[in-house]
């Protein structure tokens, strides 16, 4: 992607969670490469510095913040500082996520039900929370949150994170129809299998656990964080003006079959 090839971006303010890895990481490097000023949070300080590096190298603005996003006090103090450092929020992109130990349904411990949809549901409901208002108070902007395949399917050994995951849709569709019509759009995004650290842990890291994930995707590979990326910079962008409340699926055809 060429820089601006989808508006201006310049002087605009890009939240990103999960942004010390994968596609949170890629993100926030796209949003960099249009020229956007960048906010990284994580839990991971290690990761969180690694991207302001990368980001620092394309000769970008770049804020790190640790930031448990299960965490009220956390999301706000994030947003906080964003507001304090750049001045204005103009996207944002809740990713952070977890993935779901393999269990049956009835063999699924509480604890990890509850870690799970924390994780991946319920920050992305604190997140707009606390990002809405501050895009209200300018007059508008744009939110991305990470669904995934297993938002549109069922996924077995993953009731928890199928739940979550589901949830996130609906959460960004009654969002984008309360807050559409004072110009803050609200859509998700559907990565299915993506070439990244939580996909190793997934497979096992083995190649026949990689090539199991592959087979499963009718384009035949796993796909890359940027092009989730893209998809997210492009759903920011005055090119995707007329779309609201809609999970786009980026998954290989893998939903299809």
């Amino acid at each position: 992607m060429t820089k601006n090839e989808n508006g201006n971006y310049t002087g605009k303010v890009a939240f990103v969670t999960g942004a010390a890895n994968g596609i949170g990481r890629a993100t926030a490097l796209a949003f960099a490469r249009e020229g956007a000023n960048v906010v990284v949070a994580d839990v991971s300080e290690q990761g969180n510095q690694e991207t302001v590096r990368l980001i620092e190298d394309l000769g970008g603005r770049v804020l790190a913040v640790k930031c448990d996003v299960t965490r009220t006090e956390d999301v706000t103090a994030a947003l906080s500082k964003t507001i304090e450092t750049f001045g204005r929020l103009d996207f944002a992109f809740n990713n952070a996520g977890v993935e779901q130990k393999k269990a049956a349904t009835a063999e699924l411990e509480e604890a990890e039900w509850d870690r799970i949809v924390n994780t991946d549901l319920r920050s992305v409901f604190l997140c707009l929370k606390h990002e809405i208002p501050l895009m209200l108070k300018q007059g508008g902007g744009a939110i991305v949150n990470t669904s995934s395949g297993a938002g549109v399917i069922g996924i077995k050994g993953g009731a928890a994170y199928t739940a979550a995951k589901h949830g996130v849709i609906g959460l960004t569709k009654a969002a984008a129809l309360d807050y559409a019509s004072q110009n803050i759009r609200i859509n998700a995004v559907c990565p299915g299998y993506i070439d990244t650290s939580m996909m190793d842990r997934f497979t096992g890291g083995t190649p026949e656990g990689r090539q199991k994930v592959v087979s499963e995707e009718p384009i035949g590979r796993m796909g890359q964080p940027e092009e989730i990326a893209n998809a997210v910079v492009w759903l920011c962008s005055d090119a995707s003006s007329f779309v609201v409340g809609h999970a786009l699926i980026i998954d290989g055809g893998q939903t299809v079959q």
